[in-house]
């Protein structure tokens, strides 16, 4: 298909390296990620971090993923410990971040962790990211590429979608692999999932050899913890079979549905595959103007988990 958006660039080397300038001189670019797309600055810029802000319409008090090229740029801003160098070696770069212990003399942006004195901290695995990363000097703050509480992307089109030419670059690396956000760990104490993502908790524990908690803090320590998020802007009704009227239907699994409101996410029952589906097909269905989202029930199990956390987000109003 052809490109129709002006600011939606290949990756060649020649492109990162006008992204590296872009982003060096404080500017926001969008870039892929093997999860979601992301709106990417300067970690280090106050002033850039605050544009991804204003971008978003982010709350203040939601703080930003740090984006880092390898452990070793890691170990200057953050506290690293047993629990995180097994993980990183084991699960890193992939969809997993990291809530570590702020270093004292870390020079990451007070606004992009809300003055915390934790760190969410990850190192992707996307190839065109990871060049990117390799070619700037600081790590990357880099949240999702949508408005506060939206749909997130998983394509360079839709985030041209959302942000029009506000944004100057926007990194093509085609459909995301995984399709859903990273999964986040708080490793400043026993370790703790804040957020079900990319890489399964079950997996991570047994891992660990531990049960891990999945309790909230009190304290939001990295995105995915407000209330209302990953919204299409309509009511959102889990663990149904049927659609309500001017409703669509969300299917898992062989079902024998033929409608033109059906929509599913996996018929091989491929927890995978409907997480790589999951946010692309709830924007088909917010641009095909259906009134409400009905969706059969998920396996809560594996990336089940991760769907599922995102539905009751979606569903949540205060």
């Amino acid at each position: 298909m052809k490109n129709i958006y002006s600011n939606i660039y290949k990756p060649t080397n020649n492109n990162l390296s006008k992204a590296k300038v872009v982003i060096e001189k404080g500017g926001v670019v969008a870039i892929p990620t093997e999860t979601v797309y992301g709106l990417a600055a300067n970690a280090y810029n106050t002033r850039a971090v605050k544009k991804i802000f204003s971008l978003k319409k982010r709350p203040s008090n939601n703080p930003l993923i740090i984006h880092f090229k390898n452990i070793k740029q890691i170990k200057k801003e953050a506290v690293i410990n047993k629990n995180f160098l097994r993980l990183v070696k084991r699960f890193s770069p992939g969809p997993l971040t990291y809530v570590l212990k702020k270093k004292s003399g870390s020079r990451i942006s007070k606004i992009a962790n809300k003055g915390l004195a934790t760190l969410a901290v990850r190192i992707p695995s996307e190839k065109n990211t990871i060049k990117l990363l390799h070619i700037l000097k600081c790590p990357l703050a880099a949240p999702s590429a949508n408005r506060s509480k939206s749909l997130s992307p998983t394509t360079a089109k839709h985030v041209a979608e959302e942000f029009g030419n506000s944004i100057r670059m926007i990194i093509d690396g085609g459909a995301c692999k995984i399709g859903i956000e990273s999964t986040v760990i708080d490793l400043t104490t026993k370790p703790k999932i804040l957020r079900e993502g990319g890489l399964s908790s079950e997996v991570i524990g047994k891992f660990l050899k531990i049960r891990l908690s999945e309790k909230q803090n009190k304290i939001i320590k990295s995105p995915g913890q407000i209330g209302l998020h990953y919204s299409p802007g309509m009511p959102i009704y889990m663990n149904r079979e049927k659609a309500t009227k001017d409703g669509a239907l969300i299917t898992f699994g062989k079902k024998n549905y033929s409608n033109q409101n059906t929509f599913n996410l996996s018929t091989g029952g491929n927890l995978k595959e409907a997480a790589k589906n999951f946010f692309n097909t709830l924007r088909i269905i917010k641009n095909k103007k259906f009134k409400s989202i009905s969706v059969n029930k998920i396996p809560n199990k594996d990336l089940g988990k991760a769907i599922n956390e995102r539905l009751r987000r979606a569903a949540y109003y205060e």
